[in-house]
């Protein structure tokens, strides 16, 4: 089963939870499972709300008024590593919680060990937490998507005072996630919420083929006029999506005419040397019939910036075209064929009856010059020797 994160309006921890009981999760069930985790003072309640228009469902943890204490980031650890929680919870559970202290200690500066939650370390924030993620395992769900993420604007009241948003936590958490700020002025994303996300995927699209089998809407707390504040949920069981990873990159372009084709090969080593992730010269005839070259580079929009550098420091172009682009691609791994005369990487993509394997054609060429054979003969041996080939 795959599940997709609708974030129009942002994500939190109670907003997934309520949006996995509006897709189908038995609170019933939901409350036996967090049993495993050894703590009290708590209780769960479900209800269907209205966030403008759409009903969703809203659940709130009640928390004992002396059960209310912060907890540190070793209590938390503890408390999941003592739980019998089903091994893929407890796993999600400490990564989430890892991600969250890393982004607290880096916002000030100190140790994640020497983290003491304030709004994420109370029990509401463990069981939503834990509570998501039981969620996902009781629906058997293996995969996750999310959309980019709404993250809000304004300011808000905290425990270090009054923050900016998206809040320190949630900025330093998204990074390599595409965010963006639309609706009221307050907070749409928490910290738990993006922690949640940066855990479970790195797949962020906007929805497009999708066989649809159940869908929830988790509401948030608050209920602003003119806007819907919940989060949607998607699930699917199709593999369509789950074989397939969707990333945002930079394509950067320019049209060249006047560069000696010697210096292309220069040019294309540093831009990998400095992150680019594909590179490609396509030859076009350009005004008064002049023929020219269209350099286009892929990179990593953390990249971006010493790749544009790069360009116009190797090249005589003087202006660059920039696009942020989505790129589907397919899970990939390296491993590794001995032969007698070394070692050849193999590079597999995707899975199952769709996996494609290619000999890495640098070593076989190499192997090739150092033994004096042909470079075919070479990759037809690997081929002969590549598992399930």
């Amino acid at each position: 089963m795959h599940l997709h994160f609708d974030c129009f309006s942002g994500i939190s921890g109670d907003m997934v939870l309520g949006a996995l009981v509006d897709a189908g999760l038995s609170p019933t069930q939901l409350r036996k499972g967090l049993q495993a985790l050894p703590i009290k003072g708590y209780r769960l309640h479900a209800r269907k709300v209205h966030r403008g228009p759409i009903q969703a469902t809203k659940v709130d943890v009640k928390i004992q008024p002396s059960h209310d204490k912060p907890l540190s980031w070793p209590q938390i650890r503890r408390l999941i590593g003592r739980s019998t929680l089903p091994p893929w919870v407890k796993k999600h559970a400490l990564a989430v919680f890892t991600h969250l202290a890393e982004a607290e200690g880096k916002v000030h500066g100190q140790k994640s060990a020497n983290i003491h939650f304030h709004e994420v370390g109370v029990i509401d924030s463990l069981v939503d937490v834990v509570g998501g993620l039981l969620g996902c395992h009781l629906m058997k769900i293996q995969t996750f998507s999310a959309t980019p993420v709404n993250v809000g604007s304004g300011t808000i009241n905290s425990a270090h005072g009054i923050l900016p948003v998206p809040a320190p936590a949630v900025a330093e958490l998204a990074k390599g996630i595409p965010i963006f700020s639309k609706g009221p002025d307050m907070e749409l994303t928490t910290p738990t919420g993006m922690a949640l996300l940066k855990t479970l995927t790195q797949n962020f699209h906007p929805l497009s083929s999708f066989h649809t089998h159940a869908i929830g809407y988790g509401a948030g707390s608050a209920n602003p006029d003119g806007w819907i504040n919940a989060l949607r949920v998607l699930t699917s069981t199709s593999s369509q999506t789950e074989e397939m990873a969707c990333d945002q990159v930079i394509q950067l372009e320019t049209n060249i005419d006047d560069l000696n084709p010697q210096i292309y090969e220069v040019v294309i080593d540093r831009l990998f040397e400095v992150g680019a992730l594909d590179i490609t010269l396509t030859p076009v005839t350009m005004k008064r019939s002049r023929p020219g070259i269209v350099l286009s580079v892929l990179a990593n929009p953390e990249q971006a910036g010493i790749v544009a550098q790069t360009i116009f420091q190797e090249t005589s172009t003087i202006g660059l075209r920039t696009q942020l682009i989505d790129r589907l691609t397919l899970p990939r791994h390296s491993t590794t064929v001995r032969l007698p005369q070394g070692q050849v990487r193999v590079k597999t993509v995707g899975s199952g009856k769709h996996t494609k394997r290619t000999p890495e054609f640098q070593d076989c060429q190499a192997l090739a010059k150092k033994t004096g054979r042909p470079v075919r003969e070479i990759i037809e041996e690997v081929i002969r020797k590549m598992p399930n080939s």
